[in-house]
């Protein structure tokens, strides 16, 4: 018999929304003997976005003094001057990198030392495959096609920490390649609706005009019976918490957008106290091969989505600050020039953001950008200065206090940035 966790690791519950009010009674009455929210001891938090399609990190944070960016960039190029319309114009960090102005909301962090910035971040085997490089990220052993478990996954495994129905949740339909492997996490697309069933069986007891009831009666048996049982327990505790009661604190206003809603739900998992340790979400759009636009068009309307969510996700944890830490990752970045249809094509090196109070922030760490053409990759791309693992690590380890970085990223033996005090 495979294990209870290879099981939730295969694919063999899902989650889906009862739609009609809450959760079956049945359900409540079978996992009763449940501890509810608020029991479990106070945990650190990391909160990983991934920003799928690949972001433009030379128009998140360009060297916006190099001269050579506008050479290779005559339309995407701002400036950070105060003679350009504020729409257009950079925010200036540090004299050398400027910020694109869709990510204002992050100004205040990135001042206050909570906000970080890492460039030239990205993988060391080369891809231009979007999948191919979302997993070589998501599994943390780039160019092994044969990787099963997730970076994050074997992070909470870990952690040391007794397990509990929601340590390692993402907040999308299915579960992320980063999250899979031989510790159990759940994948929840609404909290508020959340239960369990067997794939299909729900519609096929419908069909029949079978009762729910009767329906997971027969599931309880044997494996089955372990797998539901754990993901009963999570709804209980969903349940308990009285998430249909929500409301943002501190006058947090969540955009209205997958991402937004996402981070509004993560930050009420980290409010019930249920023993959450490691969330994920996800945004997509990044992949801006044609009209990508300065201060308007589909980057913009990225940034502003991605640092408005972010900012109104810190507002609402005001009380958790020093327990939580947010990360961003993008599977590579574009090139140097811009293209023919005022957009950039699938390149090498990006950047990502690092938010928290026990982060180095108000600094972009990572070597400096260089644009001339000899320094650039195939003459073309930002090379990969800072390999991911060396972040992630950088993060995950201090944070979440794991030792085994042999472990995290097999085969792997750089050290990581100093990116979070520990």
């Amino acid at each position: 018999m495979p294990s209870r966790r290879a099981f939730l690791k295969s694919g063999g519950i899902a989650v889906f929304g009862i739609g009609l009010g809450g959760l079956p009674v049945f359900m409540t009455r079978t996992a009763a003997a449940v501890t509810g929210p608020g029991a479990f001891s106070s945990r650190k938090v990391l909160v990983a976005i991934f920003q799928r399609g690949a972001m433009d990190g030379l128009m998140a944070v360009p060297p916006h003094t190099d001269p050579l960016l506008r050479q290779y960039r005559p339309n995407l190029t701002m400036g950070a001057s105060s003679r350009t319309d504020a729409s257009e114009r950079l925010i200036d960090l540090d004299g050398t990198y400027g910020l694109h102005p869709g990510f204002s909301p992050l100004t205040r962090l990135y001042d206050e030392g909570r906000l970080a910035i890492v460039h030239g971040v990205g993988s060391p085997v080369a891809t231009r495959s979007h999948f191919d490089a979302q997993d070589y990220m998501e599994s943390g052993m780039p160019g092994d096609r044969r990787a099963t478990s997730g970076w994050l996954n074997r992070a909470v495994g870990l952690t040391g920490h007794d397990a509990t129905p929601f340590q390692a949740v993402s907040l999308t339909p299915g579960l992320p390649f980063t999250l899979r492997g031989d510790h159990p996490a759940l994948a929840i697309n609404k909290l508020e609706d959340f239960g369990i069933a067997a794939p299909g069986a729900v519609r096929a007891a419908m069909a029949t005009g079978q009762s729910l009831e009767a329906l997971y009666e027969q599931t309880t048996r044997d494996l089955l019976a372990d797998a539901g049982r754990e993901g009963l327990d999570a709804a209980r505790l969903l349940e308990e918490a009285r998430l249909d009661q929500y409301d943002p604190e501190f006058g947090a206003q969540y955009p209205r957008s997958p991402l937004g809603e996402s981070l509004r739900q993560i930050a009420q998992l980290v409010k019930a106290n249920v023993g959450l340790e490691v969330a994920f979400a996800e945004t997509g759009g990044w992949d801006t091969h044609a009209r990508q636009g300065t201060g308007s068009g589909s980057f913009a309307r990225r940034a502003r989505d991605l640092a408005g969510a972010l900012a109104a996700f810190w507002t609402d944890l005001e009380r958790f600050h020093d327990d939580v830490v947010v990360m961003t990752m993008t599977e590579f970045g574009r090139t140097v020039a811009e293209n023919g249809t005022g957009g950039t094509d699938h390149g090498r090196a990006s950047c990502m953001f690092v938010l928290g109070n026990q982060v180095q922030g108000g600094r972009v760490h990572g070597q400096p950008l260089v644009l001339d053409r000899d320094a650039l990759e195939d003459e073309r791309d930002l090379p990969v200065t800072t390999d991911f693992r060396a972040a992630f690590s950088g993060i995950v380890m201090p944070h979440l206090g794991v030792t085994d970085s042999a472990t995290l990223f097999p085969g792997w033996t750089g050290g990581g940035l100093n990116l979070v005090r520990g």
